[in-house]
């Protein structure tokens, strides 16, 4: 994906972020439709204003007006009541279109994100992310709801209000008219400056916002590094790049606004100048050179308006280039046309043949290099080695999060990449070591592994998991909110959840990620006795940090480099004097 940071190509790409925008709009047609005639009642009832008057002057102070001054005034109060009516229509369906079309922008972006492989979201963080679908996307509900609204009805009533101006006085019409591309050109020109700078802004709005979330998150860290100070001095660097980018595209906007306005009302003023030689003249009347300006200070203050409403147009559409920049990535990892189905009872057996890969963001260190390894049906397999040596790298490939860059990975004797992820996933549990809490019940967090469980089912996975006795401690039940992460549970509470979380899940295959290594000694006493019941009857593949754990495992496979170094029981290995024996020595000397 591109820099966030870059300026938005040229106008083919606006064009289809404009799309984004309206193709949420126009599935709401009656809304849409009552909104748009809605906007053209107000623009008419707006330039029928100016009319009224007309007539209140010429009829109702001319000779002869008797009782016409109460009906010329009778149509100015029906105008009135027609605009009061009309605006308050458009202001409920333009805004009820706004904040729906938002709904809808977020709801594809997210569902759209959540197809997304994990290279994606380790080429680009997170807390950007959120950002777009926070602040851009209220951009582009204030476009929507009050910016488009806003345009359109300038647009309407300033053709609308030309339209009258000929009818009073070709003449004076013309003129005005002639100033109309001298609005039109620094419009242009400075209008594409305006757009970059918006996109600019908005990118530099986004930073201060990841920067936040990443230092609020790590709080205890920065506090506990005694980092508050520099974190602070990076979030004003942030904040001052915000303003001078927000600095820059104020300037040119009030330059740009201060050019209309002088060309618009300064076009009015030559004009009106040649009217009230006329009317010196006789050659039109009162009411009309008073229906002339009033319309004619209508149709400025419309085309004015357009260029205060155009840099917001052009921040909106900032804002939508970047979530269509979320829509056009596309997943990595996705079904297969004619996808192949996995065997309804599987026994989960899986095996990795001949696998070469590296990960994307590190291409120059390979992660497995023809890498061989089946598992059979039931049996557990101990992953051991040093950081580095690409043992989380089979989890990856087996949950289908990457594919191999040569070889393959097979579940049942089925190439993984014949077979929909999701059916893939659907075969697998998997315990990670860093345990992930939503800020949920305990009851969604457990039924995270089967959403359709009943409370029988989510108490018998508890009590399995030896999660038991802290839930029903909780204030209320499963019903009780767990905190951000889980941050009311201890460490062994949350990982006995994950536990539970997995035997409710009830895949044939079992990842297993050192689930005990950050735990006391009576917190990993319970989840070891809960891995142990977990592992029963699933074929199991356990990355072992801590030696100790691995013992009894079927069998035990020593990686190194990306490649098996050795293979073989406990007992085995230890006779060896190899790779194994001297982790176990390092290991036990440093228990001892």
């Amino acid at each position: 994906m591109a820099d966030s940071t870059a300026p938005s190509p040229p106008s083919r790409r606006r064009l289809g972020d404009l799309r984004l925008v309206w193709d949420s709009v126009i599935r709401y047609p009656r809304q849409l439709t009552l909104a748009l005639l809605a906007l053209l009642t107000t623009s008419a009832a707006t330039i029928a204003i100016p009319y009224g008057f007309k007539r209140v002057i010429d009829r109702g102070f001319g000779p002869g007006a008797g009782g016409t001054v109460a009906s010329s005034f009778h149509y100015l109060l029906m105008i009135v009541a027609v605009l009061a009516v009309a605006t308050a229509i458009r202001f409920y369906f333009v805004s009820w279109l706004g904040e729906r079309v938002v709904a809808d922008i977020r709801g594809k972006v997210q569902r759209h994100l959540l197809r997304l492989t994990p290279r994606f979201f380790e080429e680009n963080r997170p807390s950007e992310i959120a950002s777009r679908l926070t602040s851009d996307t209220a951009l582009i509900e204030n476009v929507v709801g009050t910016t488009v609204s806003v345009a359109l009805r300038n647009c309407f009533t300033g053709v609308g209000g030309m339209i009258y101006l000929f009818a009073i006085s070709p003449k004076l019409a013309g003129m005005l008219l002639l100033g109309i591309p001298l609005i039109i050109l620094p419009i242009t020109v400075l209008g594409r400056r305006l757009r970059n700078l918006s996109r600019t802004s908005q990118d530099r709005v986004a930073d201060v916002g990841s920067i936040a979330t990443e230092t609020l998150g790590a709080m205890k860290i920065v506090q506990a590094f005694g980092q508050e100070e520099r974190e602070a001095a990076r979030f004003a660097a942030a904040v001052d790049a915000t303003f001078a980018a927000a600095r820059r595209r104020i300037l040119l906007r009030a330059v740009m606004t201060a050019i209309m306005i002088a060309l618009i009302f300064g076009s009015i003023t030559l004009v009106l100048w040649e009217g009230a030689v006329d009317v010196a003249a006789g050659r039109i009347s009162g009411g009309a050179i008073a229906a002339f300006v009033l319309t004619g200070g209508i149709v400025a203050g419309a085309f004015g308006a357009l260029t205060e409403v155009y840099g917001d147009l052009l921040r909106g559409a900032g804002a939508a280039s970047r979530l269509a920049e979320l829509l056009e990535e596309k997943p990595e990892i996705a079904a297969p046309a004619q996808p192949v189905t996995l065997p309804l009872h599987s026994r989960g057996a899986i095996a990795f043949e001949n696998i070469a890969f590296h990960y994307p963001t590190r291409p120059d260190v390979a992660a497995l290099k023809d890498f061989t390894l089946t598992i059979a049906p039931g049996e557990t397999v101990a992953v051991v080695g040093p950081s580095g040596a690409g043992k989380s790298t089979l989890f990856q490939l087996a949950e289908r999060f990457y594919d191999p860059e040569s070889g393959r990975v097979t579940i049942e004797g089925i190439d993984l990449r014949a077979v929909d992820p999701a059916d893939v996933r659907a075969r697998i549990a998997m315990v990670p070591q860093e345990t992930v809490i939503f800020g949920a019940s305990a009851r969604d967090n457990l039924r995270y592994g089967n959403w359709s469980a009943s409370d029988e089912q989510l108490w018998a996975a508890a009590d399995t998991a030896n999660a038991t006795d802290f839930l029903r401690r909780l204030p209320e039940g499963l019903d009780t909110f767990l905190g951000e992460g889980g941050a009311r549970l201890s460490g062994g509470q949350r990982q006995r959840i994950t536990i539970a979380r997995a035997l409710l899940r009830d895949s044939p295959i079992l990842l297993l990620d050192e689930a005990t290594s950050a735990l006391d000694a009576e917190s990993e006493r319970l989840v070891q006795q809960a891995l142990e019941r977990l592992m029963t009857t699933r074929t199991t593949l356990v990355i072992a940090h801590r030696l100790a754990t691995v013992r009894a495992a079927s069998r035990i496979i020593v990686m190194d480099e990306g490649r098996i170094v050795e293979e073989g029981t406990h007992a085995s290995l230890i006779a060896r004097s190899g790779l194994y024996a001297r982790l176990a020595s390092l290991q036990f000397s440093e228990a001892a």
